[in-house]
């Protein structure tokens, strides 16, 4: 009989305790429900501003959200929603849901300023006196539906088709993302630095800005600025864009130079990430060299230029290659032929200048090196940041003379001429980056032209006493 009552025991606490037991414990859990707000951090709210929430419990199950914003001692609320509770068994609950919830405070009737993000979500959890596991999101942030505004202290913005400008401007308030766009491309502004006679300011911002060779006079140019809650601004300036020619060279490639310069190149090259197998002759090589190996290389100048000093290191025009001829212009646009055929069309984006064999290539003005090594088709290269999202470039050198990370002075020698890298002769491939866009480096030697178009809108700030 002890035996057989201990069996039912047993047997009672296999079939009746232990299946209570394990559902206490899912009844019980403790695991709060998950709620993600995009965007994260949330710091402001304009004018109108969208909301993802995406909310989730795995175990329990969602059984209510509730989102309201509080502003001036007022509730507003967002959302409300309760769950299904489904069946004893929760085959039917909701375990995930997402919301994107428009958020206009003018037509809800919020006042600019100070404001919190309130957020509680619960589960069907039995605990907290069986109201489930709570999670509550408390956010303070800034309720701004004013958009901020532009004053323009530079007056006079003349430019050309391959050309550099700069715009000199005031915000109303701080704006992390402000810059002049010119058509579909975006050069950012900087806070005006420390400067002769102009104390630093974070009000007062400077852009440099360029218009490609191939953009139409028709281009449109405005600046423009978004503030910390998403406010933004578009403001027009006056500009004139002036229409220029550029030369159309042809360029006989040679079994010679094919034969020679195409075994500098390795195949596959690192760079060509799409490039399969081994380019079978010289011609193939070069067109391969030639086409996308260039737009690699152009993607890589582009890449330093996203990095750039907020100061300008700079002052007035830049140095030439001493006792150096030009050999080929800015957007010279060049016909490339092979035995009395048309093989390719590139555009030559810098000026080539030659002198003596290995000749000593002065830093055009003072900077910071941030890039010195091998670049493709432009060889040994040599890259300076002049502040404000300005570079000067080096390629085709048969030495270096500087590392990265080096400052150098107007002058200072960083290299000598070559015929690394694509180049059928010694001489340096000089050019000038604008951000992500080659310029002419003309202007930028050209005394007159730096103080009409950069130095007199700079020393315009000092007659204002800013």
């Amino acid at each position: 009989m002890e035996k057989t009552g201990l069996k039912l025991i047993i047997g009672v606490c296999f079939f009746v305790i232990l299946p209570v037991g394990w559902l206490l414990m899912g009844k019980l859990e403790g695991e709060k429900p998950s709620v993600i707000v995009t965007p994260s951090p949330l710091v402001g709210i304009s004018a109108s501003k969208n909301l993802s929430v995406k909310i989730s419990d795995a175990k329990s199950g969602l059984r209510r959200i509730g989102i309201r914003l509080l502003n001036d001692g007022k509730e507003f609320v967002l959302l409300k929603k309760e769950f299904p509770a489904g069946g004893f068994f929760r085959r039917d609950r909701v375990h995930e849901d997402a919301f994107t919830l428009l958020v206009q405070p003018r037509t809800l009737g919020m006042t600019d300023g100070k404001a919190t993000l309130d957020i509680i979500a619960r589960d069907y959890a039995w605990r907290g006196w069986l109201n489930g596991n709570k999670t509550h999101i408390r956010q303070e942030m800034i309720i701004d539906t004013r958009r901020p505004q532009v004053e323009f202290l530079s007056k006079t913005h003349n430019i050309s088709q391959g050309g550099s400008g700069l715009v000199i401007y005031r915000l109303s308030e701080s704006c992390p993302g402000s810059g002049v766009h010119v058509g579909d491309n975006f050069f950012p502004g900087y806070p005006l630095p420390d400067m002769d006679g102009i104390p630093e300011t974070s009000d007062i911002f400077m852009a440099f800005f360029a218009v490609s060779y191939k953009q139409e006079p028709s281009t449109d140019i405005c600046v423009r600025a978004t503030d910390p809650s998403g406010n933004s601004t578009k403001a027009d300036f006056p500009y004139y864009i002036g229409r220029r020619s550029f030369r159309k060279d042809k360029i006989n490639i040679s079994d010679r130079f094919l034969n020679s310069k195409m075994e500098e190149f390795l195949f596959p090259n690192p760079d060509l990430r799409e490039q399969q197998g081994l380019p079978e002759s010289p011609l193939e090589k070069f067109l391969l060299v030639n086409q996308k190996l260039r737009k690699a290389n152009y993607r890589k100048f582009v890449e330093i230029g996203k990095n750039t000093d907020t100061i300008l290191h700079w002052k007035g025009r830049f140095k030439s290659l001493p006792k150096s001829k030009k050999m080929a212009g800015f957007a010279d646009h060049r016909e490339y032929r092979y035995k009395g055929r048309t093989i390719d069309h590139q555009v030559h984006l810098g000026i080539d200048q030659a002198s003596v064999a290995h000749s000593p290539v002065p830093a055009a003005n003072t900077g910071k090196v941030v890039f010195a090594g091998e670049l493709g088709i432009y060889g040994q290269t040599v890259v300076v940041d002049h502040g404000f999202s300005l570079f000067s470039t080096y390629s085709h050198l048969s030495s270096l003379d500087v590392k990265e990370g080096e400052m150098v002075s107007k002058g200072e020698t960083i290299g000598r001429t070559g015929k690394t890298g694509l180049a059928g002769g010694d001489h340096l491939h000089f050019g000038i980056l604008l951000h992500n866009t080659f310029v002419n480096p003309i202007e930028w030697l050209d005394g007159a032209w730096i103080r009409d178009n950069i130095k007199s809108k700079i020393d315009g700030l000092k007659s204002k006493g800013r």
